[in-house]
């Protein structure tokens, strides 16, 4: 893989992860309310917005992404947003790691070396 090739995935891994984090902070910044005035309130939120902003990048990104790589190489290369959503999950959130959230995210880790290396 060449130089843009790399930074075409990392981009592209950084909007995906930004654009998830961004709507995890817009869903619960909403107080949680399932009613017109909780899709009002999403509607105006900043976080909302980031989010989709970033996944608009992203899907820029992964279009050139793909112009460069196969698409069943490509697709696995972008299951690494697992990897970083699930840490920034835990890092932001304070979400739980569990021994077979660790262990799954080191095998698609190892899967995405392995892609990456080929």
């Amino acid at each position: 893989m060449t130089i843009l090739i790399i930074l075409l995935w990392l981009a592209n891994l950084c909007c995906d992860t930004i654009g998830q984090i961004a709507f995890k902070y817009a869903a619960i910044s909403s107080h949680n309310r399932i009613d017109f005035d909780y899709w009002r309130i999403l509607l105006f939120n900043r976080w909302l917005w980031l989010g989709i902003t970033s996944y608009a990048i992203g899907f820029l990104l992964w279009i050139a992404f793909l112009s460069y790589i196969p698409l069943s190489q490509a697709i696995l290369l972008g299951s690494a947003n697992i990897i970083t959503i699930m840490i920034f999950g835990h890092i932001l959130f304070k979400e739980k790691l569990t021994f077979f959230r660790v262990l799954g995210v080191g095998l698609i880790t190892a899967g995405v070396i392995i892609v990456g290396i080929g």
